[in-house]
């Protein structure tokens, strides 16, 4: 949201910003335009005053003094004249010791600068017929002050404009909030949802919003009941094919087959294959149960129904302890992390004797999980061996040396580190370090890779 406030206000600023000077300039050489005509009637009533103050004289044209302006009198006034004739020509006494330019061509001309003197002029150029002859008439005015005023004018409009501008910045950055707030709402709430604490959106949204978040909450209701679907037909499959896996089982380690050893090794190892995927595929379902997807993996909720299970399935000799904080949660997919502790915790209780431990904390920008044991532990250079999928390094012990190589691909699609360490109990230490969650992960389903 922050990034689309932010192109907004750009975007904004870009376009007010070229639109305002376009039209401040237009707006300003119009004014000025408009100043000119203006002065410019102005100057051709003082031409036309000097015209009607050219008389017959004795010697030719005269010009009449006491008709003139009091400003051409006075040197650099401001005011200047200049009449041109056939015989000679008059000069206003304002221009002292300098000449008046001379356009050459009929009409108003500006920024004409006066000698000697920071003046500029506008001036204008007429051409008359008196008397019988061609007379030009030339008066100028300085027009520096009207400039000067012209230039505080364009920087009171500036700086009037800079404040419009802001003020509609900031009145723009409250309305696009404003705008923008039930988006926000929205991806709190798909957040939230992606965490697991709730399980639809709130369809208390402006009318802009409905048919999309109608839509993601038909998506989110599909998805459910496909996952609840999908898991009690696995379960009720996986419960169908027992009863058939166990008497092939039993069949495939009877005597009908002795005269048939490579067909028995064979059905045997297929069986096996079938019932390790089963078994696997239907503690998926029992663990998983009703969690939303993507729910996180609450500790004080989800740990204490885990070791009950594992009571129940090793006994209730073993002695199976917790230590972690309180209300610790971990940012990954409930199923999944119940699936890695599951395999680490049942792989401890197979081997300890009496003690398993289970140790979650926070570490860093991650989180360690440590489970100890005391069983005999496994010899180092051993232990590499053991993360292999399928490795086992003793057959007497029931299981099918899945649990840590299915671990390994959990904690690897994760970006954590699996290590086997000698337990201070004396028996193994399995330490798992997880980073921080930044972004979507893999699942377990689909970080491990199907049996075949």
């Amino acid at each position: 949201m922050k990034s689309i406030q932010r192109r907004l206000s750009l975007g904004l600023v870009s376009v007010l910003l070229i639109v305002g000077l376009v039209l401040a300039q237009i707006s300003l050489w119009l004014f000025e335009i408009g100043l000119q005509r203006y002065l410019e009637s102005g100057l051709r009533n003082e031409s036309e005053s000097l015209l009607v103050a050219l008389v017959r004289g004795p010697d030719g044209l005269e010009l009449d003094e006491h008709r003139l302006s009091p400003g051409y009198l006075r040197p650099y006034s401001g005011h200047y004249f200049r009449v041109d004739f056939a015989q000679g020509h008059w000069r206003s006494r304002s221009l002292w010791d300098v000449e008046l330019p001379y356009p050459g061509q009929p009409g108003l001309h500006a920024d004409l600068a006066l000698e000697k003197t920071n003046q500029s002029l506008l001036l204008l150029h007429t051409d008359y017929r008196k008397f019988g002859q061609t007379i030009s008439i030339t008066v100028a005015q300085d027009y520096t002050p009207v400039r000067d005023s012209f230039a505080l004018v364009q920087r009171i409009g500036l700086g009037l404009g800079l404040m419009a501008l802001v003020l509609i910045l900031v009145l723009q950055r409250v309305t696009v909030r404003r705008a923008l707030r039930p988006l926000d709402r929205a991806r709190e709430q798909i957040f939230q949802l992606q965490q697991g604490q709730r399980s639809q959106l709130d369809d208390r949204v402006p009318v802009e919003l409905e048919p999309l978040v109608a839509q993601i909450n038909h998506l989110l209701a599909h998805t459910e009941d496909s996952l609840k679907r999908s898991r009690n037909a696995l379960g009720n499959l996986g419960h169908a094919l027992k009863t058939p896996l166990a008497v092939l089982m039993s069949l495939a380690e009877g005597d009908k087959l002795t005269e048939h050893p490579h067909v028995r090794a064979t059905l045997r190892d297929q069986l096996q294959h079938i019932q390790q995927r089963l078994e696997r595929e239907l503690n998926r379902a029992r663990l998983s149960g009703d969690a939303l997807p993507g729910a996180r993996f609450d500790c004080t909720a989800e740990v204490p129904g885990l070791l009950d299970t594992l009571r129940m399935i090793h006994g209730e000799h073993l002695d199976l302890r917790c230590e972690m904080a309180e209300g610790l949660s971990l940012p990954w997919d409930r199923e999944d992390i119940l699936e890695l502790l599951g395999n680490v915790m049942d792989n401890a209780c197979k081997w300890a004797d009496s003690l398993v431990s289970l140790a979650i904390t926070p570490a860093g920008e991650g989180y360690c999980l440590m489970i100890d044991d005391d069983g005999p532990g496994i010899p180092s250079q051993h232990r590499d061996e053991v993360l292999g999928r399928g490795n086992r390094l003793d057959e007497q012990v029931t299981g099918h040396g899945l649990g840590l190589g299915i671990v390994k691909d959990i904690v690897e699609a994760w970006g954590g580190q699996i290590q086997l360490l000698d337990s201070p109990m004396g028996g193994l230490q399995v330490r798992i370090d997880l980073p921080e969650r930044h972004s979507p992960q893999l699942s377990a389903s689909e970080c491990v890779p199907p049996l075949t």
